[in-house]
């Protein structure tokens, strides 16, 4: 009864232990994180190093931009959807080449993106100029579309 009792302390201690660590790293993830709050979801939390996703844009600072009648481009995402994860490494690496600003909106941390710019799947990319639309297209795209949306639209 003794061991019975040693084991299940010592497997207690380990799961509290890796409970800590686990604790430990989220807390150091989010130092420095871009969102307006700590309390976010846990695939945002896996995204924050990730060189893809450093464009983040909150809801405020977006209808600001978009107000301003500025000419914005705007990538709607969610970290839990399959196809933003096939198109966001094919997209940024683009924007970044064709020196394009892709504002990037986090749908699952701010749910009244979609219906404040009326979405109705992700991805979007949305461009806007003179705070009205100009164009969108949805869903993964493949290279060739993204670059062509860039040259049509956003560089025209």
């Amino acid at each position: 009864m003794k061991k019975l009792l040693i084991i299940a302390g010592i497997v207690l201690a380990i799961f509290a232990l890796i409970v800590f660590l686990t604790n430990q790293s989220q807390s150091s993830k989010l130092e420095n994180n871009p969102y307006d709050t700590d309390d976010l979801n846990p695939a945002t939390i896996d995204q924050l190093d990730d060189e893809n996703y450093q464009n983040i844009v909150l809801p405020e600072e977006l209808n600001e931009q978009i107000q301003s009648g500025e000419p914005t481009t705007v990538y709607f995402y969610s970290p839990t959807c399959q196809y933003c994860q096939e198109t966001t490494p094919v997209l940024m690496p683009v924007a970044e080449e064709k020196e394009i600003d892709v504002l990037q909106y986090n749908l699952l941390e701010y749910e009244q993106g979609w219906t404040d710019y009326a979405l109705e799947a992700t991805p979007t990319l949305v461009h806007y100029e003179d705070g009205q639309e100009i164009a969108r297209w949805v869903g993964a795209q493949p290279k060739e579309n993204i670059e062509q949306f860039f040259e049509e639209v956003v560089k025209k």
